[in-house]
C-alpha cells in the first residue's frame, strides 16, 4: 500500500470517526440542552429568591402572601389565572411581571383594596427607569415569582411561619410596637435598617434618629419624621424622586401606630 493510499485511508477513518462523534453528540444534544435550561432556570430562581427577600418581601410578604391594604398577594391562584385578563395584557405572565417590576405602577388597579389612588402604587426597580436593579436581576425576580404557580394554582399548602407572641414588656415598649408597625406596613421594602430590612428605593434609616434633626432648620427630629410619614413629598432627600413613598399613611395608621413608628425611628441612632 502506497503512502498516498495510507493517507487516503486515514482521512476516511477520521471522517467516519468525526461523523460518528457528531451523531452521538447530536443524539444527546436535546437532553443536554434540557439539562442546561433546567440548571439555568434553577439558578435564576435562586437569585430571584434572594432579590425578592431583600427588595420585595417588605410589601408583598416573604411567601408572596401580600399585606392587607398595602400590596396584593403574588402567591395566589387569581394572580396566575386571572391577572392578565384583569389588566388586558396580551403577552405572557412572566413578561408582565418583568414590565411591572421594571417600570413600577403609577396607580393601583384595585384602589379600594390597595394604595395607589393617584400616587405610585409601586416604585420602578429597573435601572432603565431609575431603579437599583439590572435587567437580568428583574428577570430573576420574575422567574422566582413564576415558580409559585404550582403551589398557588394547585392549592399546595405552604408551611406557615411562626408568629412570635409579643411579651408584656414588648407590648409596653413603644419602640418594639413601632418596629411591628414598620414591618407590617411594608416600610422595609424600600428602606434599609441593618439587621431588619434591606430596601434600597428609599433613604437609609440606620441613623435617622440623629439625621432627622439636621434635615430642616428649626424642625425637630420627631417633627421631621412625623411629617415625612404623613406628607412624604414635603421633604425629599437629595437623590431620591418624589411620589414614590405612599402618601396614605395618615389614613391607614391610627394615632397610636404613628406615635409608635415615630418612636421606633427616633431610636435608630
Amino acid at each position: 500500500m502506497t503512502r498516498v493510499q495510507i493517507e487516503i485511508m486515514l482521512g476516511i477513518i477520521l471522517v467516519l470517526a468525526s461523523s460518528v462523534l457528531l451523531i452521538v453528540v447530536g443524539l444527546n444534544e436535546e437532553e443536554r440542552m434540557e439539562e442546561f435550561v433546567k440548571a439555568h432556570d434553577a439558578q435564576a430562581i435562586e437569585i430571584g429568591a434572594s432579590l425578592f427577600e431583600a427588595n420585595c418581601s417588605g410589601c408583598h410578604g416573604s411567601q408572596g402572601e401580600g399585606i392587607v391594604g398595602l400590596c396584593p398577594p403574588l402567591n395566589d391562584a387569581n394572580f396566575f389565572t386571572n391577572r392578565l385578563r384583569e389588566v388586558g395584557w396580551s403577552g405572557t405572565l412572566e413578561d408582565y411581571i418583568v414590565s411591572i417590576v421594571s417600570s413600577g405602577r403609577t396607580t393601583s388597579t384595585r384602589p379600594s383594596e390597595y394604595v395607589g389612588q393617584g400616587i405610585p402604587a409601586m416604585p420602578a426597580w429597573s435601572e432603565q427607569y431609575g431603579g437599583p436593579l439590572r435587567e437580568d436581576q428583574v428577570r430573576s425576580i420574575a422567574a422566582f415569582v413564576m415558580n409559585w404557580e404550582a403551589t398557588a394554582v394547585e392549592g399546595v399548602t405552604l408551611e406557615q411561619l411562626a408568629t412570635p407572641t409579643p411579651s408584656a414588656e414588648e407590648l409596653a415598649d413603644p419602640v418594639a410596637r413601632g418596629q411591628t408597625v414598620y414591618l407590617q406596613n411594608g416600610c422595609g421594602g424600600c428602606h434599609v435598617i441593618d439587621g431588619l430590612s434591606a430596601g434600597v428605593v428609599g433613604p437609609n434609616l440606620n441613623e435617622i434618629g440623629v439625621v432627622a434633626a439636621t434635615r430642616v432648620e428649626g424642625l425637630s427630629a420627631e417633627d421631621y419624621i412625623r411629617e415625612s410619614i404623613l406628607n412624604p413629598n414635603n421633604y425629599i432627600v437629595e437623590g431620591y424622586p418624589e411620589n414614590v413613598m405612599p402618601q396614605t399613611f395618615g389614613d391607614t395608621l391610627d394615632d397610636q401606630q404613628l406615635d409608635d413608628l415615630t418612636e421606633f425611628l427616633l431610636a435608630q441612632d
